[in-house]
C-alpha cells in the first residue's frame, strides 16, 4: 500500500483537522414558513468591484469603489514579505499551522476549527458549494454582500433575499420567518455590506441560539475590525458555545491585504471538516503573504492607527454630504452609502469621468452610492468631483 499523502491535502489539514464527519447535525423539524417572494436571479448581470475598477481611467485619481484599506500593508507585514521572499520556494506549512494557532488561542478555540483560504472569498465558495450539493435554499440580505449567494445560485441553489429594515440593517425577524423545510444556510454579513449598518449584538446572539439548531448560519465578519469593541460585537462565542455558526474573517479590510489575500474561517470541527472537501485551504496562500499575515496578526498600534485614519476620513465625508445637502447611512465600516440626486449609472459615469471610482445600487425606490473611505488626498478629490455634479 501507498504511503503517499497528497500534498494539497497535507496543507488543508495543516495536521490539525480531527473527528468525522458523521456527527455534522441535521437540521430537520424547519419552521414551514412561507419565505419572500423575491429570488435570486443567477443570470442577472452584476456590477463588481472589479468590474469598476477595470472600466475606470488610467488616470483615476481616487480609486473608492472596491472597499480596501489605503494606508495597509503595516511595516511588520511588509518586512515579513521581504524576509519571506529567499524560501519563499518551500511549501509554508508550519506558518500556517502557527497562523491558525495564534488565532484559535486570541478566539477561545481549537486550532482544527480554524480553515485558512486566499482572502475570504473561497471561503465563500467552499460553503456555497457544500451547503447548495443537495439544493434547497439559502436565505441572505437585500442588499447585502453577494458573493456566497452568487456562487449557490450558480450550483442551483434557490436564494431568498430578505429586505432590509427601516434603518437599512439585516431583518433577522424577516429572515428566520423566512425559514421552510429545505433551508440549507443563512448568510448574515455583519457589519454589512454595502449599507455598513451592524446588527445589535444582544440580538444577533439570540438569532444564533434560537436559529443555528434548525439551520446553519453564516457570518461574514470582514468588517468586525472597523468596531470600537470588535471581540465584543463578534459571534465568536457562538462557535466556542458548539452553535452550528461559521464566521468569516478576513485579512483584506483593516489589515490592508487585499491584494495579499489572507482569510480564515471558524467553525465547529465537523463543519470545518466539510467544507475543507471544498476548498485547498491554506495551499492557495502564498509564501510571502502567509507570513505577512503572522507578523502582523493583532497588531494593534497600526491597526489603531489605519482606524482612526479610516474616521477621520469619514468625519470629514459626513460634512461634505452635510453641506451638500445630503443624507447618508451612519457607517459602521470603512465606507459610507448615500442616496444621490441623479441615476446611478450617470452619476458613476460623471465621477469616473473626473477619475474618481465609486460604486451604485439601487434599492427601495432609490439610486445610491456606496463610496469606500480613502487617504485624505483621495477624498479632496472625491469632493472636488462631488461638488461639481451634485
Amino acid at each position: 500500500m501507498s504511503n503517499y499523502i497528497n500534498r494539497r491535502q497535507l496543507l488543508k489539514t495543516g495536521a490539525l483537522l480531527t473527528g468525522s464527519l458523521g456527527f455534522i447535525p441535521s437540521f430537520a423539524n424547519k419552521l414551514l414558513v412561507h419565505p419572500p417572494a423575491q429570488v435570486f436571479d443567477p443570470l442577472q448581470t452584476w456590477e463588481t468591484d472589479e468590474s469598476v475598477i477595470l472600466s475606470a481611467p488610467p488616470e483615476i485619481k481616487a480609486r473608492l469603489s472596491a472597499n480596501e484599506n489605503p494606508f495597509g500593508p503595516s511595516a511588520k507585514a511588509r518586512k515579513a514579505i521581504q524576509d519571506a521572499i529567499a524560501d519563499s520556494y518551500r511549501y509554508p506549512f508550519t506558518v500556517g499551522r502557527e497562523l491558525a494557532t495564534k488565532i484559535a488561542t486570541y478566539e477561545g478555540v481549537q486550532p482544527m476549527q480554524i480553515m485558512l483560504g486566499a482572502g475570504s472569498s473561497p471561503l465563500l465558495l467552499a460553503a456555497a458549494m457544500y451547503f447548495s450539493k443537495e439544493g434547497g435554499s439559502i436565505i441572505t440580505g437585500d442588499p447585502s454582500y453577494h458573493d456566497l449567494a452568487e456562487k449557490a445560485a450558480q450550483f442551483k441553489a434557490n436564494i431568498i433575499k430578505v429586505p432590509l429594515t427601516v434603518d437599512y440593517t439585516l431583518d433577522l425577524d424577516a429572515m428566520e420567518k423566512a425559514i421552510t423545510a429545505d433551508t440549507k444556510l443563512i448568510y448574515i454579513c455583519n457589519p454589512n455590506n454595502p449599507t455598513a449598518t451592524v446588527l445589535d449584538t444582544a440580538r444577533l446572539k439570540g438569532f444564533c441560539e434560537r436559529v443555528s439548531p434548525k439551520v446553519p448560519i453564516f457570518i461574514d465578519e470582514a468588517y468586525i475590525d472597523y468596531l470600537d469593541d470588535p471581540k465584543g460585537a463578534s459571534m465568536m462565542d457562538a462557535v466556542r458555545q458548539g452553535q452550528n455558526v461559521i464566521i468569516a474573517r478576513t485579512f483584506s479590510k483593516l489589515y490592508g491585504f487585499a491584494g495579499l489575500r489572507v482569510g480564515y474561517a471558524v467553525a465547529p470541527t465537523a463543519i470545518i471538516l466539510a467544507l475543507n472537501q471544498y476548498s485547498t485551504g491554506g495551499m492557495s496562500i502564498s509564501a510571502t503573504s502567509i507570513q505577512a499575515a503572522n507578523a502582523t496578526y493583532l497588531d494593534m498600534e497600526y491597526l489603531n492607527e489605519a482606524k482612526a485614519k479610516t474616521v477621520a476620513s469619514k468625519k470629514f465625508l459626513y460634512e461634505l454630504l452635510e453641506k451638500e445637502g445630503y443624507t447618508w447611512i451612519p457607517s459602521s465600516a470603512n465606507f459610507v452609502m448615500f442616496p444621490i440626486k441623479m441615476e446611478a449609472g450617470k452619476f458613476s459615469n460623471e465621477m469616473m469621468k473626473r477619475g474618481v471610482s465609486i460604486r451604485t445600487w439601487r434599492f427601495v425606490g432609490k439610486d445610491w452610492c456606496r463610496i469606500s473611505l480613502g487617504t485624505m488626498d483621495e477624498m479632496q478629490e472625491f469632493a472636488k468631483a462631488f461638488k461639481e455634479i451634485s
